[in-house]
């Protein structure tokens, strides 16, 4: 039912779309409810789960420090090098 969420931090996925957030976010959602696509009077619930889980993610990603490599995120502040 749910195929594995692929890593999207540098320097693993340099370039992460807002489609690969919304994919891994969806992915996540599927797993956790059991649901592949949820009945219609769940709909509502499952969308903003899907949403709340990309916006936790874009927001992860915004601030993640990975040593050793400084890249601009577009969810987030640009990493800082560690030194």
């Amino acid at each position: 039912m749910c195929r594995s969420i692929k890593i999207l931090r540098p320097p693993v996925a340099p370039e992460v779309t807002e489609d690969d957030i919304h994919a891994a976010a969806l992915q996540y959602v599927r797993k956790v409810s059991g649901f592949r696509k949820p009945a219609a009077h769940n709909a509502e619930a499952f969308d903003a789960a899907v949403e709340a889980v990309a916006r936790a993610t874009a927001e992860l990603l915004g601030r993640l420090e990975v040593r050793g490599h400084h890249h601009h995120h577009p969810h987030g502040e640009p990493a800082a090098d560690a030194a």
